[in-house]
């Protein structure tokens, strides 16, 4: 059975790369049935997108999410760095899909700031070569570490992550992701926000600090599905921060699956070609 949610909030999937775990976000969309869904940013990675490489698995991501806002879910897609090209389109809906910079809204009286983040990112706004650079080399990482957990596994050894190594051996990348998350509380505090939500540093968390102002503000990451897996959901007024567990998703007899008889491309027609949804309220 499905889980309802109120609120899902994923990030930095970075669909047509080789370190995207689309089987894994795949199956954890197939397990949920939000109200609204919002993409925040870095769903499809435009700056290494490559026609030899978009797997199935990718593909079936993009139908999933496009079934959903059929099926009534509000999808909203917030565009990052890596998919910044969708930027010169403003904010605009195509057909089930929104389109936006940012959101705000209100969940039980409190204001919520969504945003992907990498404004507060130097290296994109200000050399965005180097941003560039420095994803090939992390994608590369991830991709020698899926190699080297598959050989750890045959051990009988737990799954190591170097990149999560690397930021905590390297005092530059530990200072950023201080910085970014202190920028993004300054500024929902300064702005009268109660809650800020972003993406872009592939670090997930929640935490409650205390502005200068003396206003209280939950800082919230969804974190990726390139490493961490994890997704921010919220039900009845309260955030949570979800973490894939494969074994929550064991694969059961085949002969006990049913299998879809709708062709892929047809679906994808249908779907596009369809009227937009009712209108849910946002601030």
């Amino acid at each position: 059975m499905k889980r309802e949610l109120d609120i899902v909030v994923i990030s930095d999937v970075h669909l047509g790369t080789y370190g995207c775990h689309a089987q894994e976000l795949l199956n954890y969309l197939k397990s949920i049935e939000p109200r609204t869904l919002v993409l925040n940013g870095d769903i499809f990675d435009m700056w290494y997108f490559k026609k030899s490489y978009f797997p199935k698995e990718h593909m079936e991501v993009v139908r999933r999410l496009l079934k959903m806002a059929v099926n009534g879910t509000k999808v909203y897609y917030l565009t990052g760095n890596h998919d910044d090209v969708l930027r010169k389109f403003g904010e605009i809906s195509l057909g089930l899909i929104h389109l936006r910079n940012k959101l705000v809204f209100q969940v039980d009286g409190k204001t919520h700031w969504v945003f992907h983040g990498d404004v507060f990112d130097p290296s994109v706004q200000r050399a965005r070569w180097l941003a560039k650079l420095g994803g090939q080399g992390y994608d590369l990482l991830i991709r020698i570490n899926r190699m080297i957990n598959r050989f750890r596994g045959l051990f009988g050894l737990k799954p190591a992550s170097f990149s999560t190594r690397v930021k905590k051996g390297v005092k530059g990348a530990v200072r950023f992701i201080g910085d970014f998350e202190d920028i993004a509380i300054q500024m929902a505090t300064e702005n009268g926000y109660d809650n800020v939500i972003c993406g872009h540093i592939h670090q997930p968390q929640i935490r409650e600090v205390e502005g200068k102002n003396g206003q209280k503000v939950c800082y919230m990451n969804s974190g990726d599905w390139v490493e961490h897996l994890t997704a921010l959901e919220c039900k009845a007024g309260k955030w949570e921060l979800y973490h894939y567990h494969a074994a929550d998703y064991a694969a059961i007899n085949p002969r006990l699956q049913v299998p879809e008889k709708e062709n892929s491309l047809q679906v994808l027609r249908e779907e596009f070609d369809m009227p937009g949804l009712a209108a849910f309220e946002w601030v």
